[in-house]
């Protein structure tokens, strides 16, 4: 395709990405108004508009209501690899409180996460999957909002049968290296199988808020299930993370030789 046949919001979203990865524009940095830009540079609205979006949707800047546009933090998405996220030595490197802690370390950033734990009521569809009451407190429930450095990249809630994980370390803010998945394996719930469902959404307004996005910016939300041995439920996490921060892939062996 030649430059006089490229759209010419499609020119403006390569010159401000070229400028973004060369770093004329750093991370954090304060983007022109789209009207500013009209003014100077004599671009159509909708042209300025539709660049920023492509950008938006690359995850390179960020729209802050009331605040402008920003360059992102995060130029490189977040690889969230289901495979082996979930195993001993990605869990417990260097210390992290789990899977999300190492991820978030492989691209020379900071994790944190700010945690509720409370006993509460479930969900209809994960008292369903976990087998139990949907009346009272039969869950210990950890609502965690999670960090990169100092930009939300993800909340998540996980749920755990009240029998199991009642006065254990489950109910802690802190969980220890591992996280969630450790405790469980030392109290004799080891996570032998592992379900996840993915469904793309747009986010409810509470959930908007908490990820700083706009309403209609797409996220997935991840029903992770895991399973014992003897194929007990012991843990539903539901994963919203925005859809353009998250890189997912998943392998596995298919017709093996007997």
């Amino acid at each position: 395709m030649t430059e006089g046949r490229t759209p010419k919001w499609l020119q403006l979203a390569n010159e401000l990405e070229q400028e973004i990865r060369n770093g004329d524009r750093p991370p954090g940095s304060l983007l022109p108004q789209i009207r500013e830009l009209v003014d100077t540079k004599g671009w159509a609205y909708d042209t300025v508009r539709n660049a920023y979006r492509a950008l938006e949707d690359k995850g390179l800047i960020v729209s802050r209501k009331g605040q402008g546009t920003y360059v992102s933090s995060i130029l490189e998405k977040i690889h969230r690899d289901a495979t082996s996220r979930y195993s001993k030595v990605a869990r417990e490197a260097a210390g992290s409180r789990g899977a999300f802690d190492t991820e978030i370390r492989n691209l020379g950033m900071a994790p944190k996460s700010v945690s509720r734990v409370y006993r509460g009521q479930p969900p209809q569809k994960v008292a369903e999957i976990l087998g139990v009451s949907r009346r009272g407190k039969s869950t210990a429930v950890r609502e965690r909002t999670m960090y990169a450095d100092d930009t939300v990249v993800q909340i998540a809630t996980s749920y755990f049968p009240g029998d199991v994980a009642f006065g254990s370390a489950l109910e802690q803010e802190d969980t220890g290296p591992g996280g969630s998945i450790s405790r469980l394996a030392e109290l004799g719930y080891q996570q032998t199988s592992m379900t996840e469902h993915l469904e793309i959404r747009q986010p409810g307004k509470e959930e908007a808020s908490a990820l700083g996005i706009p309403a209609d910016r797409s996220v997935v939300e991840i029903t992770h299930i895991g399973r014992t041995a003897d194929g007990r439920v012991v843990e539903v996490c539901l994963h919203v993370v925005p859809a353009n921060l998250w890189h997912f892939s998943y392998s596995w062996s298919v017709d093996q030789p007997e």
